[in-house]
Protein backbone atom coordinates (compact mmCIF):
# COMPACT_ATOMS: atom_id res chain seq x y z
CA UNK A 1 0.00 0.00 0.00
CA UNK A 2 0.94 3.37 -0.88
CA UNK A 3 1.83 5.45 1.78
CA UNK A 4 -0.10 9.14 2.06
CA UNK A 5 2.55 10.83 4.37
CA UNK A 6 4.07 13.60 3.08
CA UNK A 7 7.66 13.07 3.72
CA UNK A 8 7.07 9.81 2.30
CA UNK A 9 5.39 10.71 -0.75
CA UNK A 10 8.09 13.45 -1.40
CA UNK A 11 10.95 10.80 -0.99
CA UNK A 12 9.32 8.44 -3.44
CA UNK A 13 9.36 11.34 -5.67
CA UNK A 14 13.36 12.12 -5.50
CA UNK A 15 13.84 8.40 -5.34
CA UNK A 16 11.81 6.77 -8.09
CA UNK A 17 13.41 5.00 -11.42
CA UNK A 18 13.74 6.55 -14.37
CA UNK A 19 10.68 4.94 -16.49
CA UNK A 20 8.57 5.74 -13.20
CA UNK A 21 9.92 9.94 -13.91
CA UNK A 22 8.83 9.38 -17.50
CA UNK A 23 5.09 9.49 -16.55
CA UNK A 24 5.25 12.41 -14.21
CA UNK A 25 6.73 14.63 -17.15
CA UNK A 26 3.68 14.41 -18.38
CA UNK A 27 0.98 17.83 -20.12
CA UNK A 28 -2.50 17.72 -20.98
CA UNK A 29 -3.00 17.75 -24.75
CA UNK A 30 -4.93 20.50 -26.78
CA UNK A 31 -8.66 19.98 -27.09
CA UNK A 32 -8.02 18.84 -30.64
CA UNK A 33 -6.19 16.26 -29.45
CA UNK A 34 -7.67 15.14 -26.41
CA UNK A 35 -11.09 14.71 -28.70
CA UNK A 36 -8.74 12.52 -31.38
CA UNK A 37 -7.10 10.60 -28.98
CA UNK A 38 -9.59 9.75 -26.22
CA UNK A 39 -7.24 11.12 -23.54
CA UNK A 40 -5.98 14.10 -21.27
CA UNK A 41 -2.70 14.12 -21.36
CA UNK A 42 0.24 12.55 -22.14
CA UNK A 43 4.08 12.21 -21.36
CA UNK A 44 6.39 15.14 -23.06
CA UNK A 45 8.50 14.44 -25.59
CA UNK A 46 11.88 15.89 -27.60
CA UNK A 47 10.29 17.04 -30.89
CA UNK A 48 6.58 17.77 -29.18
CA UNK A 49 5.09 21.45 -30.14
CA UNK A 50 3.61 22.71 -26.76
CA UNK A 51 2.53 25.74 -25.57
CA UNK A 52 3.58 27.72 -22.37
CA UNK A 53 0.42 28.20 -20.40
CA UNK A 54 1.84 29.55 -17.05
CA UNK A 55 4.64 31.95 -16.22
CA UNK A 56 6.73 34.40 -17.57
CA UNK A 57 6.62 33.40 -21.07
CA UNK A 58 2.83 32.69 -21.16
CA UNK A 59 1.35 31.99 -24.52
CA UNK A 60 4.86 30.95 -25.78
CA UNK A 61 4.58 28.24 -28.58
CA UNK A 62 7.63 26.22 -29.85
CA UNK A 63 9.00 22.86 -29.85
CA UNK A 64 10.30 20.81 -27.06
CA UNK A 65 13.89 20.58 -27.00
CA UNK A 66 14.80 18.44 -24.30
CA UNK A 67 13.31 16.58 -21.41
CA UNK A 68 15.36 15.96 -18.21
CA UNK A 69 14.13 12.96 -16.61
CA UNK A 70 16.56 13.38 -13.25
CA UNK A 71 15.13 17.35 -12.71
CA UNK A 72 11.89 16.61 -14.12
CA UNK A 73 11.82 19.68 -16.42
CA UNK A 74 11.96 20.38 -19.77
CA UNK A 75 13.25 22.78 -21.69
CA UNK A 76 12.03 24.42 -25.05
CA UNK A 77 13.15 25.89 -28.19
CA UNK A 78 13.38 29.65 -27.72
CA UNK A 79 12.99 29.71 -23.84
CA UNK A 80 16.27 31.37 -22.66
CA UNK A 81 17.36 33.33 -19.52
CA UNK A 82 21.02 35.37 -19.96
CA UNK A 83 22.91 34.95 -16.92
CA UNK A 84 25.38 37.99 -15.48
CA UNK A 85 28.18 37.29 -18.28
CA UNK A 86 25.96 37.15 -21.38
CA UNK A 87 25.61 33.86 -21.66
CA UNK A 88 22.40 32.24 -23.02
CA UNK A 89 21.01 29.54 -20.82
CA UNK A 90 17.80 27.54 -21.51
CA UNK A 91 15.15 27.89 -19.23
CA UNK A 92 13.56 24.78 -18.08
CA UNK A 93 9.92 24.39 -17.40
CA UNK A 94 7.58 21.99 -15.34
CA UNK A 95 5.41 19.99 -17.86
CA UNK A 96 2.07 20.94 -15.78
CA UNK A 97 2.85 24.28 -16.82
CA UNK A 98 2.15 23.47 -20.52
CA UNK A 99 -0.16 21.92 -23.39
CA UNK A 100 1.17 19.94 -25.95
CA UNK A 101 -0.36 21.27 -29.39
CA UNK A 102 1.21 18.64 -31.96
CA UNK A 103 3.03 15.02 -30.91
CA UNK A 104 6.09 14.29 -32.35
CA UNK A 105 4.94 10.79 -33.76
CA UNK A 106 8.60 9.18 -35.32
CA UNK A 107 9.08 6.82 -32.31
CA UNK A 108 7.32 3.87 -33.01
CA UNK A 109 6.51 2.55 -28.96
CA UNK A 110 5.54 6.09 -28.54
CA UNK A 111 3.26 5.52 -31.65
CA UNK A 112 1.76 2.52 -29.78
CA UNK A 113 1.28 3.82 -27.07
CA UNK A 114 -0.95 6.56 -28.08
CA UNK A 115 -3.12 3.94 -30.45
CA UNK A 116 -4.19 2.25 -27.39
CA UNK A 117 -7.90 1.62 -26.68
CA UNK A 118 -8.44 4.09 -30.13
CA UNK A 119 -10.74 3.15 -32.86
CA UNK A 120 -8.87 1.87 -36.54
CA UNK A 121 -9.67 5.23 -38.13
CA UNK A 122 -8.06 6.98 -35.60
CA UNK A 123 -5.08 4.67 -36.04
CA UNK A 124 -4.76 4.86 -39.51
CA UNK A 125 -4.94 8.66 -39.09
CA UNK A 126 -1.95 8.56 -36.44
CA UNK A 127 0.31 6.18 -39.23
CA UNK A 128 -0.21 8.98 -41.65
CA UNK A 129 0.99 11.38 -39.37
CA UNK A 130 4.16 9.71 -38.31
CA UNK A 131 4.85 9.21 -42.12
CA UNK A 132 4.39 12.81 -42.54
CA UNK A 133 6.79 13.77 -39.77
CA UNK A 134 9.35 11.16 -40.92
CA UNK A 135 9.50 12.87 -44.42
CA UNK A 136 9.98 15.78 -42.76
CA UNK A 137 12.94 14.74 -41.06
CA UNK A 138 14.50 13.17 -43.62
CA UNK A 139 13.88 16.43 -46.09
CA UNK A 140 15.75 18.65 -43.08
CA UNK A 141 18.57 16.43 -43.03
CA UNK A 142 19.33 16.09 -46.59
CA UNK A 143 18.98 20.32 -46.53
CA UNK A 144 21.50 20.35 -43.71
CA UNK A 145 23.75 17.79 -45.33
CA UNK A 146 23.71 20.16 -48.45
CA UNK A 147 24.34 23.09 -46.24
CA UNK A 148 26.97 21.27 -44.83
CA UNK A 149 28.53 20.20 -47.95
CA UNK A 150 28.10 24.09 -49.21
CA UNK A 151 30.42 25.29 -46.23
CA UNK A 152 32.82 22.82 -47.02
CA UNK A 153 33.43 23.81 -50.36
CA UNK A 154 33.36 27.66 -49.75
CA UNK A 155 36.46 26.64 -47.30
CA UNK A 156 38.26 24.41 -50.03
CA UNK A 157 37.62 27.17 -52.64
CA UNK A 158 39.12 29.87 -49.90
CA UNK A 159 41.90 27.41 -49.08
CA UNK A 160 42.94 26.66 -52.86
CA UNK A 161 42.79 30.94 -53.61
CA UNK A 162 45.75 31.17 -50.86
CA UNK A 163 48.13 28.35 -51.52
CA UNK A 164 50.94 30.78 -50.81
CA UNK A 165 53.81 29.37 -48.53
CA UNK A 166 55.40 31.24 -45.90
CA UNK A 167 58.77 32.08 -48.64
CA UNK A 168 56.03 33.71 -50.81
CA UNK A 169 54.71 35.68 -48.54
CA UNK A 170 58.02 37.12 -47.38
CA UNK A 171 59.11 37.54 -50.83
CA UNK A 172 55.45 39.84 -51.52
CA UNK A 173 56.02 41.84 -48.20
CA UNK A 174 60.00 42.37 -49.59
CA UNK A 175 58.64 43.39 -52.69
CA UNK A 176 55.88 46.05 -51.17
CA UNK A 177 58.51 47.53 -48.74
CA UNK A 178 60.61 48.26 -52.03
CA UNK A 179 58.10 50.35 -53.96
Amino acid sequence: MVSKHPRKQRRFLYNAPLHTRRKFLSAHLAEELLVKYDRRSFPVAKGDTVKIMRGEFKGHVDKVAAVNLKKGRVEIEGITLTKADGKKVPKLIHPSDLMITKLNLTDPVRRARLERGVSEEVKKEIEKEAEEQIREMEEQKLEEEQKKKEEEAEKEVEETEEPQTEEDKEKQEKEEKNE
